[in-house]
């Protein structure tokens, strides 16, 4: 089992980044821990010294398996789905910017709530055509370099659009592009799932990323998830990707991402 945890390169407002900023220091701290990997989460990749980056996290022996983009939505308000034709624009440029930076780190680009949500006056089947057309745009874009995209089903509370993993199913089905499919978070399944492990069975090999926290959003441990029985259920389907803690930084950072791999070793090798 692969393990990995998010790493914020810039400071953000979004609380589940479990290490913030200060690359350097924490980067230490994340090998230090035992962890193989670190996904990044990456606002803009031109406010990102690249050649740093890699030489820090080689450095540190850690492959980068997934670049988050949320935080173009969360402090830039972009999104595939405003109404306003430049945002969407920029969106679609902004997520194409990361195909140089997952090319370089073999990591796959997450599709968060740079999705967006249903504005004021906008019909949900024209945002969801707005939606399809920039993916279509993005996965095509990033094929010939060998990306793969992975949009996180999000739960009802944060956003109107791909809520859970049978959306998630029909997405890819109108996306229609080999190199785009799901990113499964067991949070987010926790609150709209019937059976986290028999929707992870039903995804199969579209699943390209997974993301561990618990019903809490605390470390895996900290709530009442089965993380056995879920982490059985997707190693079943074939996958052989990385597990990556995306979780609250409680009681702090490094404590909750001790407490994460210690659980998920025990779970795994028990």
């Amino acid at each position: 089992m692969k393990l990995s945890v998010v790493l914020s390169t810039q400071p953000t407002r979004f609380q589940a980044a479990t290490f913030k900023s200060d690359l350097g220091a924490n980067l230490r701290a994340i090998e230090m821990l035992g962890y193989d990997g670190v996904e990044l989460a990456i606002r803009d990749p031109k406010l990102v010294d690249l050649d740093l980056l890699e030489r820090l996290a080689g450095r540190c022996k850690l492959s980068v398996p997934a670049i988050g983009t949320g935080q173009a939505w969360g402090e830039e308000g972009l999104s595939f789905t405003d109404p306003n034709t430049s945002v969407r624009e920029t969106a679609i440029e902004r997520i194409k910017s990361h195909i140089p930076v997952a090319s370089r780190f073999g990591a796959v680009i997450i599709i968060g709530l740079i999705r967006g949500i249903l504005k004021p006056g906008v019909e949900q089947e024209k945002a969801m055509e707005w939606l399809t057309e920039a993916l279509r745009n993005c996965s095509a874009a990033a094929h010939p370099q060998g990306v793969r995209l992975a949009l996180e089903p999000i739960n009802h509370t944060e956003t109107t659009f791909i809520n859970n993993t049978a959306q998630g199913l029909e997405l890819i089905k109108r996306v229609g592009a080999e190199n785009f499919g799901l990113l499964l978070d067991t949070f987010h399944m926790s609150i709209e799932e019937p059976e986290i492990e028999a929707s992870i069975r039903k995804c199969g090999t579209s699943i390209f990323h997974f993301h561990v926290a618990d019903s809490n959003r605390w470390y895996p441990g900290a709530g009442h998830l089965d993380f056995k029985s879920i982490l059985k259920a997707l190693f079943a389907t074939g996958y052989s990707g990385w597990v990556s803690g995306e979780f609250l930084p409680m009681p702090d950072a490094e404590t909750a991402a001790r407490q994460a791999i210690a659980y998920l070793q025990k779970i795994h090798n028990s």
